[in-house]
């Protein structure tokens, strides 16, 4: 019987349900059959489309009758206000960082590069290619693929000095992304109630993994050279403090660089204190115009935990980042993770080594410095020429985000609010910091957003700044 049929039984039925009673049982196939002239697999067809439309429903063993539609109504839940009781540290909502925006707007929020500045090809090919393998269909053991831990092992060894024992295989820890890193990090090498030495400002994914942590936050000022060494010397005097989060290279929000005279000391000072830096380097593979400089690669005997990820560089769909530690805290740091994810997919590690291994993948990382450097240099250039009261605190050496301070006193809430309301979408500089903001700061990033519009983002902030 031809699809006409159908929706003539369909018409018919939703025509006769118009004046029929909620409940009421529609007539049975036989007697459609007879009215339409149709076949069984026809009336059916027909009965099935008007189920999904939600007209009616079928009671096995009785017939099809009219569904009864539920009238409209607002849902209450607060009666969730009571069984949750208060909300626990660091459940705050999203950051402004995650935030989805309209198609047209332009998001300097993001803590992500643009989709084209990926290896798009090279990540794609080893998905494909991942699939294929007993990755696809078996458990990966708890630290990691033995190849991955390698990879992630050799990368730092690189970089270690003369005379220095570099790490092993077997003390990197593959982990499904960085923040995941520091949860567990924080958990097992710090402890809840424990304080915990931060720059101030820092990445605000940080804070929110210690304040899930319970560990108790213990602020230092780090400016475009990151902490003067004796206010972390004193810092670990004054609170005994077991360790100290830190980003060395290209920090975030900042974009700050340690020069090597500031981790040498910061690593001797955390030797002299029996404690931990917590080194967390995040931005290894955006270097633009210096490259990483890792403390971890200068300390041989445990007293650095190191976090790499490469999410910004290969793709945000590969949640792989590995923690290198050793020791007893790597025993504690794997056993938190275990319990946590129990382990990281296969699937997803087989394909984060097969494009790190690749030839093709240093000649990305060198063209996506390149585009790095462009759309830096546009959007420092673009601010300077249309909105000359935000002052970029430092050109930054690498990383993804320009840190604006904004003129003494201003609103900064407003600012954020009334660029978003004209298509611009920023976040606001209070995110980093663990304690209250130390200026009126706002955080860019120029990795993502088209660069053809740089110009026009910055006259929207410009014309906002000169309003408010």
């Amino acid at each position: 019987m031809s699809q006409d049929s159908s929706e003539r039984i369909v018409a018919g039925v939703r025509a006769w349900i118009a004046s029929a009673a909620p409940g009421a049982q529609v007539p049975s196939n036989r007697a459609l059959m007879a009215e339409y002239g149709a076949s069984p697999v026809t009336v059916q067809k027909a009965m099935q489309q008007l189920s999904r439309l939600g007209l009616v429903e079928s009671r096995p063993g009785s017939g099809t009758f009219v569904r009864a539609i539920r009238a409209p109504r607002s849902a209450d839940y607060g009666w969730q206000t009571a069984a949750l009781g208060t909300a626990p540290a660091g459940l705050v909502g999203l950051s402004s960082t995650q935030r989805t925006v309209a198609p047209d707007a332009i998001g300097l929020h993001s803590g992500y590069p643009a989709v084209e500045l990926l290896p798009e090809r090279l990540v794609r090919q080893a998905l494909v290619r991942a699939s294929r393998t007993d990755a696809a269909l078996t458990r990966s053991p708890a630290a990691g693929l033995p190849e991955l831990q390698a990879w992630f092992a050799g990368e730092l060894a690189s970089s270690a000095p003369a005379g220095v024992t570099p790490a092993s295989a077997r003390d990197a820890l593959v982990i499904s992304g960085s923040q995941s890193g520091l949860s567990s990090i924080f958990r097992a090498v710090v402890g809840p109630g424990q304080p915990l030495l931060v720059e101030s400002p820092t990445y605000w994914g940080a804070l929110l993994a210690a304040a899930q942590a319970g560990v108790v936050l213990v602020p230092i000022p780090s400016g475009p050279q990151g902490p003067d060494p004796e206010d972390v010397e004193r810092a670990f005097a004054q609170t005994g403090a077991r360790a100290f989060y830190a980003q060395p290279t290209f920090a975030n929000p900042t974009g700050a660089q340690w020069p090597p005279a500031t981790g040498e000391a910061v690593l001797e000072t955390v030797r002299r204190h029996g404690a931990f830096l917590i080194e967390d380097d995040w931005a290894h593979d955006l270097g633009i115009d210096d490259e990483p400089r890792p403390v971890a690669a200068s300390d041989d005997d445990g007293h650095v935990v190191y976090l790499r990820s490469l999410t910004k560089s290969a793709s945000p769909a590969l949640r792989v980042a590995a923690v290198i530690a050793r020791g007893p805290a790597r025993d504690r740091i794997l056993a938190d993770r275990a319990a946590e994810s129990m382990y990281v997919s296969g699937l997803l590690q087989a394909a984060a080594l097969d494009v790190v291994t690749q030839p093709a993948w240093r000649t990305h990382l060198r063209g996506f410095r390149e585009h790095l450097r462009a759309r830096r240099d546009l959007l420092i250039a673009s601010l300077a020429e249309h909105a000359p009261s935000a002052q970029v605190e430092g050109v930054p050496a690498g990383g993804l985000n320009l840190w604006v301070r904004l003129p003494e006193g201003t609103d900064v809430v407003q600012v954020v609010r009334e660029c978003e309301v004209r298509g611009v979408i920023i976040s606001p500089g209070s995110e980093w910091f663990p304690a209250e903001p130390s200026g009126s700061y706002v955080r860019l990033n120029y990795a993502n957003a088209d660069p053809a519009r740089f110009a026009e983002a910055a006259g929207v902030l410009g014309s906002v700044l000169d309003a408010v």
